[in-house]
């Protein structure tokens, strides 16, 4: 009788709520499987504006550190835009642009 209780009350909403889990976890793999192609195009975006600011800051013949101070940034920043690791926010982008002379949707060109 004792065992039944305890079965009742206790493992059988336990072993639902590992169902339900289980669930959740499937469905969120199977987004993120889904998901490779749109993983894959914005990882050419952050590539290709990467190079764009890359070459422009040489063509420009300034340092990371030079345009870290200019915008008011870390050099450790200016490195992950040029390397992909993450994007310049709006404003800085605007900042990059008229600091190598260029507008704004040049750099946003073709991505």
């Amino acid at each position: 009788m004792r065992n039944a209780i305890f079965f009742t009350l206790v493992m059988l909403p336990l072993t639902a709520l590992l169902i339900y889990l289980l669930v959740l976890i499937i469905r969120a793999l199977r987004k993120y499987i889904k998901s490779a192609p749109i993983r894959e195009e914005n990882r050419a975006v952050r590539g290709s504006l990467a190079e764009k600011l890359r070459e422009h800051r040489v063509r420009c013949k300034m340092t990371q550190e030079f345009v870290a101070e200019a915008l008011g940034v870390s050099r450790q920043a200016v490195s992950k835009w040029e390397n992909g690791a993450s994007d310049p926010s709006t404003a800085n982008l605007i900042a990059l642009a008229k600091l190598y002379g260029v507008s704004p949707e040049e750099l946003l060109e073709g991505l």
